[in-house]
């Protein structure tokens, strides 16, 4: 067993982390506890009501039908509780949801791009969508039953020693028995729902890198063997639901079976001592009353476990997660950037790269010097491999790197990147939507004018942008994608929302006649005031460059 998985099933049933991290958590367990106070009232006064409607029938005394009038009103009370028990629940949940995604997100930005490039993006979306809305089973039910057992069972058992000793002793010695054996169901279930999760983990970024690599597949002709591995983590997710029920199942019949044995033995003693007189009947009636629903709320907890187990893990993953934030170790990239710096004129000024040198894993790239400054195209050259596009991820915060990068006299890790960097990668990284709307992404005000300036800058003209995309831009060829990605970082520079402008590979997919265009346009950018940072395998990209830096395959292991 892991040390991760070990630390999860020492967590307590509610995690203190919750209460950090979502505060509407905190009203909430007040909200619910009173309502369980009020529910265990309802359920004493129920019973004493039923207990002095039957005496009374059989003794003939007592006024029946104020009696009868009384307990539907308890019968009232009790259903307008449980409304608002899940009511309460429902809110709660929606809101500690919205909390906690919101600390998620927050907590990714902190970590930066290099700590997310460590990661599987496709768990990490698993666990913000599906995984936070199955806390609505985890606050709907789980946690309310929780409440109702601390606060019902002691009170109705203090309530039947109070008026049968004996009875009281029974449930008492036979009550931990439940918390015994659901200590040992859940740790079966924890660890069955654990593989569930992981499996789902896979599946999803199984399914996602399939659809990323879809049309290298085809043309290698292994389409159908990544179906294949789909098809068997689907299988294996399958095999792991199925043994979550069954475990969910015997549990449930393990528990109900425990507590039908402890209100049969409380039954039987009942009987015997009416039956030799030394206990009356509205006594008797009362407490045996009472005791099913003294086991009732440990059994429910035991049930409802199982239907909250999965977003029980999903806050595992997020609170890994707004740890590793709260960890100064773990954050890769400092992020000390104004939130605000969005709303501010975009940062000018040369940019100088002074031994900078990119961490990836357990490799340090070789050093780079560059001094770019504004109307001026600087390319990157050397071999692939050599750490061109690593260059790149350092500027826009997806690296780690050590040395200095500054842009107008200001460290760029002090900066946000999109406040002086525009950039297009060697994937596109285009979303579901228009044309127009992934050139003008994240433009507080899209302007149609500038997004067809943008595309023929980019000399994708003969792209209509109202033409709709679907996920990761289908519905382009690869060469119509690299244009519209190329364009979206030519808008942001056309916008006056960013100094330099770095192209990674911009021409890979265009032909000699389309790639001239593109040089030509980069350069009228940069005669135009813009800092160009263009990587190119294309000897033709030396004809419009100010200067060549030439990146040579050396790197030093740590």
């Amino acid at each position: 067993m892991s040390q991760t998985d070990a630390s999860r099933r020492r967590t307590p049933p509610v995690d203190p982390r919750l209460l950090r991290h979502a505060r509407a958590s905190r009203g909430f367990f007040v909200a619910i506890g009173a309502i369980a106070v009020a529910q265990t009232a309802v359920i004493v006064a129920f019973a004493w009501l039923l207990t002095h409607a039957i005496v009374g029938a059989i003794e003939g005394s007592g006024d029946l039908p104020t009696t009868l009038v009384w307990l539907g009103a308890i019968v009232v009370a009790r259903a307008l509780l449980v409304w608002l028990r899940e009511a309460v629940a429902a809110r709660a949940a929606a809101k500690v949801q919205s909390q906690l995604r919101d600390a998620l997100i927050d907590a990714v930005d902190a970590l930066g791009p290099a700590w997310i490039s460590g990661r599987s993006t496709a768990a990490l979306a698993v666990t913000a969508g599906r995984g936070l809305d199955a806390l609505e089973a985890y606050f709907g039910r789980y946690l309310p039953q929780l409440a109702q057992t601390a606060i019902a069972t002691p009170l109705l058992l203090i309530v039947m020693w109070s008026q049968d000793w004996i009875s009281g002793l029974t449930v008492l010695l036979t009550l931990p028995l439940i918390p015994v054996f659901m200590v040992l169901i859940g740790w079966v279930t924890r660890a069955v729902q654990q593989r569930q999760w992981r499996t789902l983990h896979e599946l999803a970024a199984r399914f996602a890198d399939t659809v990323q690599g879809l049309s290298t597949l085809k043309v290698f002709g292994r389409q159908h063997r990544a179906v294949a591995s789909i098809r068997t983590v689907t299988d294996r997710y399958r095999r792991e639901t199925m043994k979550v029920l069954r475990v969910s199942f015997l549990s449930g019949f393990a528990l109900e079976f425990l507590a039908s044995i402890s209100v049969a033995i409380v039954a039987v003693s009942i009987g015997f001592r009416l039956i030799d007189g030394s206990l009356v009947l509205a006594v008797g009636l009362f407490v045996l009353l009472l005791a099913p629903e003294a086991y009732l709320p440990l059994r429910q907890v035991g049930v409802q476990f199982h239907a909250a187990a999965e977003g029980v893990a999903a806050t595992d993953d997020v609170f890994q997660v707004l740890d590793a934030a709260a960890s100064p170790k773990e954050v890769t990239t400092p992020t000390t950037h104004d939130p605000r710096a969005a709303e501010r004129p975009p940062r000018r000024g040369a940019l100088v790269l002074r031994g900078l040198q990119v961490r990836r894993g357990s490799r340090v790239l070789a050093p780079v010097d560059l001094v770019a400054v504004p109307g001026t195209v600087t390319l990157l050259e050397g071999p692939s491999g050599v750490g061109k596009s690593s260059v790149f991820a350092a500027l826009r915060g997806a690296a780690d790197f050590e040395g200095s990068a500054t842009v107008g006299d200001v460290d760029v890790r002090e900066l946000a990147p999109h406040s002086w960097l525009a950039w297009a990668g060697q994937q596109p990284g285009l979303v579901t939507g228009t044309i127009a709307a992934n050139v003008s992404l994240g433009d507080p005000a899209p302007d149609d004018d500038r997004v067809r300036r943008a595309l023929a800058l980019a000399c994708a003209d003969d792209l209509d942008p109202a033409r709709e995309l679907g996920a990761q831009g289908a519905g382009l060829s690869g060469g119509q994608a690299q244009r519209v990605a190329v364009a979206r970082a030519i808008a942001r520079r056309l916008g006056g929302r960013a100094g330099v402008l770095a192209l990674d590979e911009p021409s890979s997919a265009l032909d000699a006649a389309t790639e001239a265009r593109l040089w030509r346009s980069l350069r009228a950018l940069a005669d135009d005031g813009a800092t160009v940072l263009l990587i190119s395998h294309r000897t033709s990209a030396r004809e419009i460059a100010d200067a060549v830096v030439r990146l040579h395959p050396s790197e030093v292991g740590v």
